[in-house]
Parts: structure tokens; C-alpha cells; sequence
């Protein structure tokens, strides 16, 4: 990992790099609402996706802005702070991204009294699931899914082993594979460098060999103190039916009982994407809000821009 960089104090920002992850992980480590966009691992590897720089805040806590379809936004993992530095940020960017459930209840009165709009996000919604249901697929409610997943077991045989640096080859092979089958880079460029710096971004994940050739992988992390785990890539060889299934249960099967939530991401508004995460019975779902500035509501960007997996880790292989 390279020397630790200092964060600028605001109102300085500068580019996200890997020397700032100590000022940053164990606040993000803490957040309690498990939004998959807050950790460390995923403002590094969506940094030139989204052109992210950071700042310090006087007062504590860090604020991040970004570029998404043309406009600026920023984010506040922490709650919000003085008016004047709040204010300040609205002022200089289009919105306010990713305002977690907690932080609405908090402050949602206050900012509406002082003529902003809060709004909840339903395209970035993270889909929150048990981890016991993908790990047993039990009842009528999954019996499709069971089904091609024994279909799967049935026609192949598949075995899978934590990702390590030494099988990281092997999952390079799977993606670029996936990059020729779909015809376009998506998040290649990201989960290229999430298998590269796994270790050093404190991700975990498993790959998947079908008669000993790779065919599939997956890598994410913990959220929200622990309880909860971020499934933030997947990716494999569709060409073996009911693959995608496979890796979806076989994965919870081998997370820890102490993770009693799996997050898979949001859907970013692509209606396919919402009914195949909606298949899978989500127990619940990490609300996000927007925040606006009256004057700039008519110049909101569009929430879908491209294929559907051109967003931070976003999970569609249901």
C-alpha cells in the first residue's frame, strides 16, 4: 500500500488514493444504515468513474463530491454538519447524494424548514436480504431458483475456494471472459482493480471451478459494523446454466452465521434488474435520500445512464 496521505481540510478536496484508507475506513467500518456506497472500497475503485475527491470537515467527519451524468454532487457519510459548511456544499454542487434513513430522521425537519428538498431514491435503494434464505432457498416462494441450481449441480461439477492471491490469475480469466460475452466494459475497469488490491481494501470473496477450469467468482465486504455483508461483484461464465444461482447460494452458504444480512446493491432504476432482485425476496432495503436545492431541481440527472452494471459494484446476475 502506498505512504499515508493526509485528507485536505475543507473547504480543499483532492483525489481519492489508497495512502488516505486509514484516515477513512474506520469511520465508514461504523456507519450503522450498511449503505454500499460508504466504504473505503468502493469511493477507491469508482474514484475515476465518478471523479471522487474527499475533504476534511473542522468539526469531524469527511464530505465527498463526485461528477454523475454531468452534474456534481457530494455525500456526507457522517451527519451533516454546521449550516455554514452544509450550505456552503449545496451551493457549489447540484445535490446532495445518498442521505442515509438515520440522517433524515435526524435532520430532515431542520434542512426542509430551511427550504431544501429531501427526496427518497428508490433507484439506489440497496436490496437487503437474510442470509439463511440465499443460503437455503427454502419454501415456494424460491422454488425456481432451487430448481436451476439443481439443474446446475445436476450438469456440473463445481467447486469453490476462497479467492487468494494465488488463484487471482484464474478470476481474471472469468472477467475477461464476461467482458467479451457482454460486449462492453461495464465495471471491468473496477473489478479488475478490486481482484488486484482485495487484500489491501479488505475485501473477501470466493472463485468457482467447473471441471478445474475458473468459471465464476464473487468479492465484497462487511458493512454496518458487521452484521451485514456487501456483495459488490459477481461474475461468471453464463454459458453454464443457473451458474449466477449457484454462486448467489453457495456464497451465503460460506459467509459466517454473524453476517445476518446480505446486501446486493441497488438496481439503478433498470426495471430488469429490479424484478430479478425482487425474485430473490428482499427482507427489507437501505433507503437513501437526495437532497435539492429548490432552484435546482429541474437540472436532476437521470438516475439510469447506460447498461445497468456501469454503476459502484452493482449486482445483476440474479
Amino acid at each position: 500500500m502506498s505512504q499515508e496521505t493526509n485528507v485536505p481540510g475543507f473547504p480543499e478536496f483532492a483525489p481519492i488514493n489508497l495512502g488516505m484508507k486509514n484516515s477513512m475506513y474506520p469511520s465508514f467500518n461504523l456507519l450503522k444504515d450498511g449503505i454500499s456506497e460508504f466504504t473505503f472500497a468502493n469511493f477507491y475503485l469508482f474514484r475515476n468513474s465518478y471523479d471522487y475527491r474527499i475533504s476534511s470537515i473542522p468539526s469531524g467527519g469527511i464530505a465527498i463530491e463526485g461528477i454523475k451524468a454531468g452534474k456534481s454532487f457530494f455525500c456526507m457519510p457522517c451527519c451533516p454538519q454546521a449550516h455554514e459548511v452544509f450550505d456552503e456544499l449545496m451551493e457549489k454542487h447540484d445535490y446532495m447524494k445518498n442521505f442515509s434513513e438515520s440522517q433524515v430522521q435526524m435532520h430532515r425537519i431542520d434542512l426542509e424548514a430551511r427550504g431544501y428538498i429531501v427526496q427518497e431514491d428508490r433507484d439506489n435503494f440497496d436490496y437487503l436480504y437474510n442470509r439463511s434464505d440465499l443460503a437455503e432457498l427454502s419454501g415456494k416462494e424460491y422454488h425456481k431458483k432451487r430448481n436451476l441450481v439443481n439443474g446446475f449441480i445436476n450438469s456440473y461439477e463445481c467447486v469453490q475456494e476462497p479467492l487468494r492471491k494465488s488463484n487471482l490469475g484464474d478470476a481474471h480469466t472469468v472477467l475477461d471472459q464476461w467482458r467479451e460475452v457482454k460486449g462492453y466494459d461495464g465495471d471491468f475497469k473496477a473489478a479488475k482493480e478490486s481482484l488486484d488490491l482485495f487484500e489491501e481494501l479488505g475485501m473477501r470473496g470466493a472463485i468457482y471451478y467447473i471441471e478445474g477450469k475458473p468459471a465464476g467468482w464473487c468479492l465484497g465486504e462487511p458493512l454496518a459494523k458487521g452484521r451485514m455483508f456487501a456483495v459488490h461483484f459477481e461474475k461468471a461464465i453464463d454459458s453454464y446454466k443457473g451458474i449466477y444461482q449457484f454462486i448467489n447460494q453457495a456464497f451465503a452458504q460460506s459467509l459466517p452465521v454473524t453476517y445476518n444480512l446480505i446486501n446486493r446493491e441497488q438496481d439503478l432504476g433498470n426495471e430488469g434488474l429490479r424484478q430479478a432482485k425482487m425474485t430473490y425476496r428482499p427482507c427489507g432495503f437501505v433507503k437513501k435520500y437526495r437532497v435539492i436545492h429548490p432552484d435546482k431541481v429541474e437540472f436532476f440527472p437521470k438516475e439510469v445512464e447506460g447498461p445497468a452494471d456501469c454503476g459502484p459494484g452493482t449486482v445483476h446476475e440474479c
